[in-house]
């Protein structure tokens, strides 16, 4: 079971120096991709760590925008052109951190062999808020002085947009699992269906609704779990969700998902230190691995 996994950051190298630390295993390597909006040379060092490669090209990347999806991609190609055989691609933050160790993570997945973990709802039917963002205008992707504003008149007397294919909109969360099957089928699913970019380029958030649409309206219907394996916080009611403190750790240890989302060590590394405490623990009473 080998597992490349693929992290967007945009600062923070400390931060995710720590993060690839927890997750070492003999069959993990590491993906960055850093904002092109943000200096390469603090996480240059990130590579002595070993088994750590950065992706190319780097995307300018807007909150809400395309560009969220232009970097999962061009990390996706990176990864397939590496020439290694992963099983899993894990796409991750900079600030989400593993609630189980980094061999109970390979373990779970070499149990759930060509599976696609992320959450997907039907946007018809669960999840209707996200309806305006396939039908209005957005310019997120390439943000100007007053885009708001244009996108609302634009969107008063254009006619509504409708997604390309007659595909199903599903989608929710933007983090997923996916094994390289199905990473390697939206890259050439992408060269038969050319309308799909320009479409979603002009989608808000469409990084929530990108892979799990393609997915799901493909034959690989039956290969997502309705579950992307994180535990998120959503309760405070603003437009990103809390940020994990030493507090929270009995909710984190107890949640039953691999990672959480999400942490800051400036506001609290003592839950860092905690869930790396757990994992020693865990690892040290691991039998030994048979020989090979």
């Amino acid at each position: 079971m080998r597992i490349a996994h693929l992290i967007l950051v945009h600062n923070g190298p400390e931060q995710l120096k720590r993060l690839i630390k927890s997750l070492q295993h003999p069959h993990a390597d590491f993906f960055i991709h850093v904002d092109a909006k943000s200096p390469m040379q603090p996480f240059m060092e990130l590579e002595a760590l070993g088994q750590v490669y950065f992706v190319t090209p780097r995307q300018k990347v807007y909150w809400g925008g395309y560009s969220i999806v232009e970097a999962t991609l061009n990390g996706f190609e990176t990864i397939l052109q590496k020439g290694k055989r992963y099983d899993y691609i894990n796409l991750l933050s900079g600030q989400d951190y593993p609630l189980k160790d980094p061999y109970a993570i390979h373990d779970f997945l070499a149990q759930n062999p060509g599976k696609v973990f992320t959450e997907f709802k039907d946007v018809a039917t669960e999840w209707t808020e996200a309806k305006t963002r396939l039908t209005n205008y957005f310019f997120t992707n390439t943000p100007f002085p007053g885009s708001h504003y244009v996108e609302r008149i634009v969107s008063a007397f254009l006619p509504k947009r409708k997604i390309p294919y007659n595909l199903k909109p599903v989608g929710r969360s933007q983090w997923f699992t996916m094994s390289s099957l199905h990473a390697n089928y939206i890259s050439e699913h992408l060269l038969e269906y050319p309308k799909l970019v320009p479409y979603f380029r002009l989608t808000w958030g469409c990084d929530e609704l990108f892979f799990q649409t393609i997915l799901y309206n493909s034959d690989y219907r039956s290969d997502l779990v309705n579950d992307n394996l994180r535990y998120i916080d959503w309760s405070e009611g603003k437009p990103s969700p809390k940020t994990f403190t030493i507090a929270d750790k009995e909710q984190l240890i107890n949640s039953g998902k691999l990672f959480g989302r999400k942490f800051n060590p400036q506001v609290d590394s003592q839950i860092l230190d905690y869930l790396d405490e757990q994992a020693a623990i865990a690892i040290s009473q691991r039998p030994p691995e048979p020989e090979e």
